[in-house]
């Protein structure tokens, strides 16, 4: 607790720095990001992020200084050199992009280490720390670097925002754009710089390795949550907030725990988190879901055999034991119980002496089930020329999806038939007029 206290009180100047450099990396990042995975270009990021190594050495040999400012153009410049490489490799020959990629990445980066490995030869004491790069070291951050990379990702921040609508429509729809007269090329060179400006900053903080995971994780997760753009970018951005003040916080409990990986981890832990319970996406919510159908497509099955079975003694008021159900449809004993007491909660049965019977109610679900199946039943022999003795099991699961308006549109275009393939009667309402 007086750790908690002391790091939110941000009197530590160092603590100030750390958790402001870090909050600013994985927000500015984290909003390119969710640009870039849109567009479905993930391991751009991972190959920005190798492949500024040789700019950042190259600056360094060039001034024999660690200034952030001369760092970042020398990164910046290989950076998008790489992009540029990247592009014209997959416009101009038959390798494929993540081919493209996949070189561009393993070249710059060897490059990078090559030269990284002879400024570590060559006894300059400025050298000192350069190697953070490959893993990070955001602890390091100091007052200048602070004022270096916040001020490129407040920019970041606010390009993202002038050109929303148009990243926008670039990310989801580059045709559409060029046919309303958008500069699609001149856009892409600006998402592209965004991209290299994003990781350039973020390198300082998670390294080379991780940088692309702190370009991509927080907006992978955030998708799950919306399919909104803009509620998407906010939920990015507080991912990369609270990934960023909590890798700071760690490293500043443990101080030998790194504050890059430590981000890293806190946001593939909330992609893993979002992963599982999202609403709408989360595989908590799609296994409710799914339980949710089979409960449904149950209930429905039984109402129809109820139906069924009416048909045949025509008494629809005829009460029916489980062993009569079962003799009809071979239901799972357990489920079809389930079943039945589920419909008689919804008013669909009523039940007298361990036998059961169809309400009103149910007897118009079962009627418009029966009649689905068989109009489907018609529509697959008449226009798709299916065998009669083939269509029982598509009907069997199309009849839980057809919708009323789908519905109407096969009675009117079948005409509303008399019987299906099989001379069963197509029961219809009573007081539907007939074409």
């Amino acid at each position: 607790m007086d750790d908690l206290i002391a790091f939110f009180s941000f009197q530590d100047p160092n603590v100030r720095y750390v958790a402001a450099g870090s909050v600013l990396l994985a927000v500015s990042s984290a909003l390119v990001g969710c640009f870039t995975f849109l567009k479905k270009k993930a391991l751009v990021g991972d190959a920005v992020a190798h492949s500024v190594l040789p700019g950042i050495c190259l600056s360094f040999l060039l001034t024999g200084t660690k200034n952030p400012f001369y760092l970042i153009i020398g990164a910046f410049v290989t950076g998008w050199l790489a992009l540029v490489l990247i592009d014209y490799i997959t416009r101009s020959s038959k390798i494929k992009e993540d081919t493209s990629i996949g070189l561009i990445l393993s070249v710059f980066f060897g490059i990078g280490i090559l030269l990284l490995t002879m400024i570590q030869h060559s006894g300059n004491a400025a050298q000192t720390g350069l190697d953070s790069f490959l893993f990070g070291k955001a602890a390091a951050l100091v007052g200048q670097d602070l004022i270096v990379f916040s001020a490129i990702s407040i920019l970041l921040v606010i390009v993202v925002f002038l050109f929303y609508k148009e990243l926008a429509l670039i990310s989801f729809d580059e045709n559409f754009a060029k046919s309303i007269g958008y500069p699609v090329k001149r856009l892409e060179l600006v998402l592209t710089t965004l991209t290299v400006l994003a990781v350039v900053t973020g390198i300082q903080a998670v390294g080379v390795v991780l940088m692309a995971a702190m370009l991509i994780t927080p907006a992978a997760a955030a998708r799950f949550w919306t399919d909104r753009l803009g509620v998407m970018l906010l939920i990015a951005a507080v991912f990369g907030a609270i990934s960023g003040i909590s890798g700071a916080f760690i490293s500043y409990t443990a101080p030998a725990m790194p504050t890059g990986p430590w981000i890293v981890l806190v946001v593939s832990m909330l992609a893993l988190i979002s992963f599982f319970v999202a609403p709408g996406k989360g595989i908590f919510y799609k296994i409710y879901r799914q339980y949710q159908i089979r409960k449904r497509i149950l209930s429905e099955n039984i109402l129809k055999l109820f139906y069924q079975l009416s048909e045949e003694d025509g008494d629809h008021q005829k009460s029916r034991n489980i062993e009569e159900l079962r003799t009809k449809r071979p239901i799972e004993l357990k489920a079809l119980k389930k079943g039945l007491r589920r419909l008689l909660l919804q008013g669909y049965l009523r039940i007298n002496d361990n036998k059961w019977s169809l309400t009103t109610e149910g007897k118009i679900k079962g009627q418009r089930i029966v009649k689905l199946h068989r109009l489907w039943e018609v529509y697959l022999t008449q226009y798709l020329r299916i065998a009669p003795d083939h269509v029982h099991e598509d009907a069997d699961n199309i009849e839980h999806i057809l919708t009323p308006e789908l519905e109407s549109r096969l009675e009117a275009l079948l005409q509303y038939p008399a019987s299906d393939p099989h001379s069963s009667a197509i029961p219809y309402d009573q007081n539907m007029t007939k074409n």
